[in-house]
């Protein structure tokens, strides 16, 4: 019996995601023949195998996203909505560029400086949002989004007052990190000059971090728990505030973590050019992934996947890549109700497993009489 309710436990595990899947195919070729477009085509190219290249972005833009998701995820967690990861990861990148562009410390001294400054930044920026939720009873979904606006213009102040003019070029950038500060990466195929991103490593150990720590330590049951039910967490003798302000340093500082792969390994300063909507592609993605750690990582990988893949649609077929778009945010609504839907089956399961149980045990009972 323990086997059999184990099995159909893994089964809508898997089946939430996958019907988040086949639906927002579904929508997405229904969007594709409304509006005239080769259906086989598109999904053809984009189901089709990446280049060797391909791989290489696929998985240094996974990794980017992953360190995202896993910021929204630690708020998740704690029933925050932290939707500010994009401004915090702005303001974190500029400071670590600036800190990292003045060589104070040698080689990767002072990669290391740069990325605590980016952590505490990133940590500050969220707690804003944390004070004001416990001090002042103001959602961190308006004070994040807030601040997401603040950040932008702020960083695009002070990016004017830092940058270095180079003649010639339109880009507003900060110094260049240091070439012995730069995190090198290492080559995935031979045919191809693209590496992996060095700080594909620290990724793994953000999710190993987070992992352990949610589910491991007292302070990850604290979080979960205060986040199933703040009034049993009280009941409990937790101290809610505490655990609100800390959750957002923490959601805050992973968030500055992820415009590092970004600075140390591919653009070396922070400017004008930098990836911007990280923060929001991290929500989509911890959703999809349930705020697991290897659901997150599925979830990181499917979105680059897709991106990649839709980057020649317009060349080829003269549709707009992003199409790519609508589908990922189909996944994100859908896959919401999938996951409502197979929780509510599996509870109807549960019930269902558990009145035959006791069924079955009143009537050996009244056999036994």
């Amino acid at each position: 019996m323990m086997k059999s309710a184990q099995k159909t436990k893994i089964l809508l595990a898997i089946g939430a995601p996958v019907l988040a899947l086949v639906a927002a195919f579904l929508i997405t070729s229904l969007v594709l023949i409304l509006a005239g477009d080769d259906v086989g085509g598109v999904w053809g190219q984009i189901l089709s195998l990446p280049s060797d290249r391909g791989y290489v972005n696929i998985i240094n833009s996974a990794t980017v996203y992953y360190l995202s998701a896993v910021a929204v995820a630690i708020g998740f967690r704690m029933n925050l909505f932290n939707i500010g990861v994009d401004g915090q990861y702005r303001v974190a990148a500029f400071a670590a560029a600036v800190v990292a562009g003045e060589g104070w410390l040698p080689g990767y001294f002072n990669t290391a400086l740069a990325m605590l400054a980016a952590v505490l930044v990133g940590a500050a920026w969220a707690g804003i949002a944390g004070l004001l939720r416990v001090t002042r009873g103001v959602s961190e979904v308006i004070s994040t989004i807030m601040l997401n606006a603040i950040a932008t213009a702020l960083v695009a102040y002070l990016l004017r007052k830092a940058a270095v003019k180079d003649t010639g070029s339109n880009i507003t950038a900060t110094k260049e990190v240091p070439e012995g500060s730069r995190v090198g990466g290492f080559k995935l195929f031979d045919s191809v000059p693209a590496t992996v991103y060095g700080l594909v490593f620290l990724a793994v150990a953000v999710g190993f971090t987070y992992w352990f720590v949610i589910n491991k330590t007292t302070f990850g049951f604290d979080l979960r728990a205060t986040g199933s039910s703040e009034t049993a967490a009280v009941a409990s003798g937790i101290n809610v505030k505490k655990m609100v302000v800390i959750s957002m340093l923490l959601s805050g500082g992973a968030a500055g973590l992820v415009g590092m792969p970004l600075l140390f390994g591919n653009d070396y300063a922070y400017g004008s050019t930098f990836q911007s909507g990280l923060g929001f592609a991290g929500i989509a993605i911890a959703l999809l992934g349930r705020n697991h750690p290897v659901g997150i990582a599925l979830g990181a990988l499917l979105f680059a996947f897709l991106d990649e893949q839709s980057n020649p649609l317009q060349i080829l077929l003269d549709v707009s890549p992003d199409i790519v778009k609508i589908t990922q945010g189909t996944i994100v609504l859908t896959v919401v109700i999938a996951y409502e839907v197979v929780r509510r089956y599996g509870l109807r399961l549960e019930q269902h497993r558990v009145a035959s149980a006791l069924g079955d045990e009143t009537t050996l009972k009244g056999a036994k009489a």
